[in-house]
């Protein structure tokens, strides 16, 4: 809906989302697809909340952010995929203004918060390899808290900046957004003046934080692999290594999807890459990290174990 103001200019009241796919026969495949993802990435990473929880061998600094991470995964997919599953199977695609400036808010600062916990894990496991003996000291549980604190408060913070720079532009004429959610980039393609020094501020401090904290945490890493190398056992070696390979990976997967889409400047944006790139970093990253983190902690699959299958 559009709507007329008093001095004849019009003003957007509602957007429409394209949704997953373009191609009506293919909606309905592909909301049942990503309803299937989105529910195995909620059971993933409520278990690993709720293990982390229950076994007191996992109330360590280590888990304690892991519990975090899982905890902001579950709502960083909770605030775009559900809408998008609605508007698929339902076949409504309306999503209001106002509605649409609450999900990008909200989505961008998990997305950031994610970027600085990230950056507190590789923090974290610094200290473990580089300075165990006073690993217990200096991490201590009002550390951890802190940590996590303003992973969230920075996020909030950038959120306001990014949403603020987006809807601060005019919207009057199409509102036909060619994504499953409201993103900055379709977004700001929708606007009917010129958005080019948004666009690039937008790049500028987004890069700045995604690099930011890529670097602190490139940083940590570096430390870490060079107190792994003076490990003289090939156990210890291996052992030192396996405690940051599960971090490192979502690291990684992590990066390498949201830079794809947060440092590419909005006038080469690709409607069908971004849906697909924001699928890799929105849905699916999320529900492979209880996975990733399975894979290769022995203490994460032995509580697992007691979880679900409970000693008699």
């Amino acid at each position: 809906m559009i709507w007329k103001g008093n001095d004849s200019k019009t003003t957007v009241t509602e957007f429409i989302l394209r949704g997953f796919s373009d191609t009506p026969e293919m909606r309905l495949i592909s909301a049942m697809f990503f309803l299937f993802i989105y529910l195995f990435a909620l059971l993933g990473n409520m278990s690993i909340i709720t293990a982390v929880t229950n076994d007191s061998h996992l109330h360590t600094p280590m888990y304690f952010f892991l519990k975090n991470l899982s905890f902001l995964d579950m709502c960083y997919t909770s605030v775009t995929v559900p809408k998008a599953l609605i508007n698929s199977l339902m076949g409504s695609e309306v999503i209001s203004f106002w509605e649409c400036v609450a999900q990008l808010f909200l989505f961008v600062m998990m997305c950031a918060s994610e970027y600085f916990l990230l950056t507190s894990m590789a923090y974290d496991r610094y200290l473990a390899i580089h300075k165990p003996l006073l690993y217990g000291v200096i991490m201590s549980r009002k550390l951890c808290a802190e940590l996590v604190l303003v992973a969230w408060s920075s996020g909030a913070v950038y959120a306001i900046f990014h949403t603020a720079n987006t809807f601060s532009l005019p919207f009057c004429g199409p509102n036909i957004i060619d994504h499953f959610f409201c993103d900055s980039s379709p977004i700001m393609r929708l606007s009917c003046s010129d958005s080019h020094t948004n666009e690039e501020v937008g790049f500028a401090v987004g890069g700045c934080i995604i690099l930011g904290a890529f670097a602190l945490t490139i940083i940590s890493y570096v430390f870490i692999i060079f107190t792994i190398t003076q490990i003289h056992s090939a156990g210890g070696r291996q052992k030192a290594f396996s405690t940051c390979s599960s971090h490192l990976a979502i690291v990684i997967l992590f990066y390498v999807t949201g830079s794809f889409v947060y440092l590419t400047p909005t006038s080469r944006y690709s409607p069908t890459q971004g849906r697909l790139v924001s699928v890799l970093y929105s849905i699916l990253t999320p529900s492979l990290n209880p996975v990733v983190y399975c894979l290769r902690n022995t203490d994460m699959q032995m509580a697992l174990k007691k979880l679900f299958i409970p000693s008699k």
